[in-house]
């Protein structure tokens, strides 16, 4: 409104015009635009639209950037470009990769596992099921060195012992009952000699299948096989600590039963209700204390045989080492050997156990008659009989047991690597080398390097 107008009431001649579509010079003003209603805030009700249901509902019933009902003519609305065309909304490419399934980050690779297990610190699992591994890795090693070294003697040595059982009992048996006294303690003798060669032969072989299998794992951990000639050049010069450190074991256990049924013994020769009591006290934790110490020490120095062959230390600094190398992993150590040893038990006794009931059999069919007359002549053919069985039970137990033995000798070497990269390091050097390997470059035994200053977390 200018100055020089001046207010008028409702009905008056310019009203009168403008109501007849003229202007004060007759002229037809145009027609002023609507304004454009402006976009309904959220949880307004839209214009023109279903009054139940609010118009802007983005993520529940539509997907933004569609045209909305009650907006068909509002190009700033449904085409602005920072709503429906917006990069980041639906047509960022890189929306569903960044927040769907992300990759791996970069500069990240999973730890190299150029043979038996990845060179990282093993997991529980990895300890238990890789011993199993080994066996079919280079099997030409492990199971043939199994047969040769330890069934094969095995298998002499049990047919020896039972066939020289039976010539003693069969002398016996057949002797007058005045010399079948004397007899008998020479039989006795006899036994207690071919028992006493058994022992050093396995134990001697028993040590040089332990040496050869821990040398092998520790190879193959690298990828490397080789072959027997060249185990054999690593162990040769450790082979005099290998046996020394079995006949230490051996004599040690030997003497921890002996010094319990002397007690035993004594307290019992007392006499008396409190003899006997006290011989079945000490019988009983006697028993019990002597095998938690057994298991606590072997436990201790199991990785003993590994320093041996792997680092080639002496008999004395071996023990030390794998005494500093199992603190602090005591438990984990031991259910490993624990896990290990009842598994290859089990496996053992039911492939042994068929033959015992076997062996029943065979005397109750050849020697009906034998139980109730031990004089008769039916007992050599008893005797034969299960020593017969005897012998292929100690065949088959043999051939078992000789794997079982490379399984249990392969997990102390896991074990010992395990420990000394948790402890040492030692993955570090083993890639180092395995790295240098694949580009013709030569480095030293990375097992007798001086351990690195980095360690894993917890160890």
């Amino acid at each position: 409104m200018s100055d020089d107008q001046t207010w008028r009431a409702p009905g008056s001649s310019d009203d009168a015009k403008a109501s007849d579509g003229t202007g004060p010079d007759g002229a037809v003003p145009p027609p002023p635009p609507p304004p454009p209603p402006a976009p309904p805030q959220f949880g307004e009700y839209a214009p023109g639209g279903d009054p139940q249901q609010p118009a802007y509902q983005p993520g529940y019933s539509q997907q933004p950037g569609y045209p909305q009902p009650g907006y068909p003519q509002q190009p700033g609305y449904q085409q602005q470009p920072g709503w429906q065309q917006q990069p980041g909304w639906q047509q960022q490419p890189g929306w569903q990769q960044q927040y769907g399934a992300p990759g791996p980050q970069p500069g990240w690779a999973p730890p190299p596992k150029p043979g038996l297990v990845p060179l990282r610190p093993l997991a529980f699992g990895t300890l238990i099921g890789a011993p199993f591994q080994a066996l079919r890795r280079n099997p030409k090693i492990t199971v043939g060195a199994a047969l040769l070294l330890q069934g094969i003697p095995t298998i002499i040595v049990s047919v020896l012992i039972a066939g020289g059982v039976f010539l003693l009992v069969d002398r016996v048996a057949n002797a007058d009952v005045a010399d079948r006294g004397t007899l008998a303690a020479g039989a006795i003798g006899g036994a207690i000699v071919l028992g006493v060669l058994a022992v050093v032969i396995s134990t001697v072989f028993g040590a040089l299948l332990q040496g050869i299998i821990v040398g092998e794992v520790s190879r193959e951990t690298l990828g490397e096989k080789l072959t027997f000639r060249a185990l054999w050049q690593l162990i040769r010069g450790r082979l005099g600590g290998l046996i020394g450190w079995t006949f230490l074991l051996f004599l040690a256990g030997f003497a921890g039963i002996a010094l319990v049924v002397a007690v035993i013994v004594a307290l019992a020769m007392l006499g008396g209700t409190a003899g006997v009591i006290g011989a079945v006290l000490v019988g009983i934790v006697g028993s019990i204390g002597l095998v938690v110490l057994v298991a606590w020490l072997y436990t201790k120095l199991s990785v003993v045989p590994s320093a041996l062959v792997i680092e080639r230390l002496p008999l004395r600094a071996a023990i030390t080492r794998s005494w500093r190398l199992t603190t602090g992993y005591f438990w984990r150590t031991f259910g490993v050997l624990i896990l290990i040893w009842l598994i290859v038990y089990a496996i053992t006794q039911v492939i042994s156990i068929p033959f015992g009931f076997l062996g029943l059999m065979l005397g109750g069919v050849f020697a009906p008659t034998s139980v109730s007359s031990p004089d008769s002549s039916d007992f050599s053919a008893v005797i034969a009989s299960q020593l017969g069985v005897n012998v292929i039970s100690a065949v088959v137990g043999a051939i078992v047991g000789a794997i079982g033995s490379v399984v249990q000798s392969a997990a102390i070497s896991l074990i010992y690597i395990d420990l000394r990269m948790r402890k040492e390091g030692l993955d570090l050097q083993l890639v180092r080398f395995v790295e240098a390997r694949q580009t013709g470059n030569d480095l030293p035994d990375p097992y007798t390097q001086p351990a690195p200053t980095a360690t894993w977390p917890g160890a």
